[in-house]
């Protein structure tokens, strides 16, 4: 039964969407997992309600969402974090892509003419899952162990082959005649240098400049659709000169990574990316026809079992070579042994450009979701495999630069002026690392003058404060002069990060009354604090004991300020 109708295709989805990533949530296999379920049910080759019949428009659609992703990844992307994660990155990570892709692609050497298109379909096959490992490792709390630290680092080094992946599938396509494969292979090379160069420079100058403008003017939704501009016109761009579209929003990123705009830009992408990655995921589940692989069941399940033991295989192999023990070698070769995200992007441009034929993108496409959906299980049998296996020192301080996970323990600071500049003084002069965020481009650029991580953004945007991974904060500081805004982010603070302890500035009692209302930790009145001390030196210069002073003091502070407080206006 097909259902015509938008809403009640949505309303479908949706149902079928919340009922799977709850059970799933709960049974602790990922909501992921939950996603490509929900689109199996709903998708055209299920005997149940069919949400649309057009899984291949809807899945071009959803790709947008791994097109932020690699936006996201991007943005996030600097030489400083890889450097310090260069040997496991370069390293294990390149010589992983290598050696899984040759292993596979050696093996469909048998079924493909071309050894190029073999290779590629290796490559493709040797990426992992960064969005279903990443959110499984985070999950169950593995983030920072050993095994979690070195499959990240793995992963990393398979999003920045990515790009390069990404670039040659066009170049494969099959033209007429050795010369003119030669030539357009150059002329397209070219183009597409030209378009990374031209992406790059547009990211590096333009696009800060237009942010700059729209933030001096409090724009947010202007900064906001510039943002958004920014990455489907990479988008488009890349598309235009014949490489991925996900390939131009990557450039885009890494061109805005150094950019102070950097973090609003990564909270106001990061619902949409949330939203059309999950898309993506049904999508995904809506393309598995098992009515094809049926036909060809032996085979499809021969080629599952040999990309998957294989990539165990390699990766067990490198692990240990690296000098891990065998539990992390186990835990990260079974956790890495499924089929990417990416390469239904991969093997969808190979398909339209005609690489690959109908038939090895149908069981391209069924490799990759079944072994996703046999991951969780092989991450419970590696639980089970190494629960004997001691191994000395694992802890999860062994590891803090995670680009997504695990960022260094810091103060975050609300706002740059002057209250804002005298608590980074301080933090800085006492070694504590902090960072501080304001709405005023002016105050931003100050105190990255001043040599401090001062950040443009809105401290009370609550997708800001996910990005930032405020759960790790040591405490957040909030010097706003801005009643409301600081009110919205105590109480964000305090609904999803319950054990941040929260400081904040108050112009008055009323002000305090509503931020300790909203779940401050302590709440400090600006002009009540200033009057206490100028009464404080007032009574020392009368000579009037300092431990008496100090008495009274705190017991105004302690009361709430109660003996100071006016009940009533007055003109004396």
């Amino acid at each position: 039964m097909y259902l015509d109708s938008f809403i009640t295709s949505a309303l479908l989805v949706l149902v079928a969407t919340s009922i799977a990533v709850i059970l799933f949530k709960y049974l602790q296999l990922g909501s992921v997992l939950g996603l490509l379920v929900a689109g199996i049910v709903v998708g055209p080759y299920s005997p149940g309600p069919i949400a649309t019949e057009h899984v291949e428009d809807v899945r071009h659609f959803t790709e947008l969402g791994v097109v932020l992703l690699l936006f996201l990844i991007g943005i996030e992307m600097k030489p400083s974090r890889l450097w310090a994660m260069r040997r496991d990155v370069l390293g294990l990570g390149s010589l992983q892509i290598l050696f899984s892709g040759l292993a596979i692609g050696s093996y469909f050497m048998v079924y493909q003419q071309r050894w190029e298109v073999a290779l590629l379909i290796g490559l493709t096959f040797a990426l992992s899952s960064t969005a279903f490992v990443l959110q499984l490792l985070q999950e169950r709390g593995e983030i920072a162990s050993k095994h979690g630290t070195t499959a990240f680092s793995v992963l990393l080094m398979q999003d920045i082959a990515i790009v390069p992946l990404l670039a040659i599938v066009p170049l494969m396509a099959v033209t007429t005649g050795p010369e003119s494969v030669a030539t357009a292979r150059w002329e397209q090379v070219i183009i597409i240098i030209g378009a990374m160069v031209l992406l790059a420079a547009f990211g590096r100058y333009v696009i800060p400049f237009a942010l700059n403008l729209l933030a001096r003017q409090h724009n947010k939704d202007g900064f906001l659709l510039v943002v958004i501009l920014a990455v489907i016109f990479a988008a488009w761009a890349m598309h235009l000169a014949g490489a991925s579209m996900a390939l131009g929003a990557f450039i885009m990123g890494m061109s805005l990574s150094g950019c102070r705009f950097r973090h609003q830009i990564q909270a106001s992408i990061e619902p949409f990316k949330g939203v059309l990655l999950g898309l993506f995921f049904v999508a995904v589940g809506m393309s598995i026809d098992f009515r094809s692989l049926a036909l060809e069941i032996t085979l499809f399940a021969q080629h599952t079992a040999v990309i998957i033991s294989l990539k165990i295989i390699v990766l067990f192999i490198l692990v240990m070579a690296f000098g891990y023990s065998r539990k992390i070698a186990t835990r990260v070769s079974l956790l890495l042994a499924q089929g990417g995200e990416f390469g239904f992007v991969l093997f969808g441009s190979a398909k339209a450009l005609q690489v690959i034929d109908d038939t090895t993108f149908i069981h391209a496409i069924g490799i990759i979701s079944v072994s996703m959906l046999l991951t969780p299980v092989m991450a419970h049998l590696a639980n089970r495999l190494t629960r004997n296996l001691s191994e000395a020192g694992e802890t999860a301080s062994d590891f803090t630069d995670s680009i997504h996970n695990s960022p260094d323990k810091k103060v975050i600071i609300g706002g740059y002026g002057r209250v804002g500049h005298a608590v980074a003084v301080l933090l800085h002069n006492s070694g504590v690392p902090f960072v501080a965020f304001d709405t005023d481009p002016r105050l931003v650029l100050q105190g990255q003058n001043d040599g401090f991580p001062v950040y443009y953004g809105d401290i009370g945007d609550l997708d800001l404060l996910n990005a930032l991974h405020t759960e790790h904060a040591l405490l957040v500081v909030l010097t706003i002069d801005h009643g409301s805004t600081a009110e919205r982010a105590v109480s964000h603070i305090r609904n999803s990060f319950p054990a941040i302890p929260v400081i904040a500035r108050a112009r008055d009692l009323a002000s305090v009354s509503k931020l300790l209302e909203a779940g401050a930790t302590h709440a400090y009145p600006e002009a009540l604090e200033s009057s206490l001390r100028l009464g404080g030196l007032a009574l020392q210069i009368l000579n009037i004991p300092q431990e008496d002073v100090d008495l009274l003091m705190e017991g105004v502070r302690s009361d709430q300020y109660k003996l100071v407080e006016r009940e009533k206006p007055s003109t004396d």
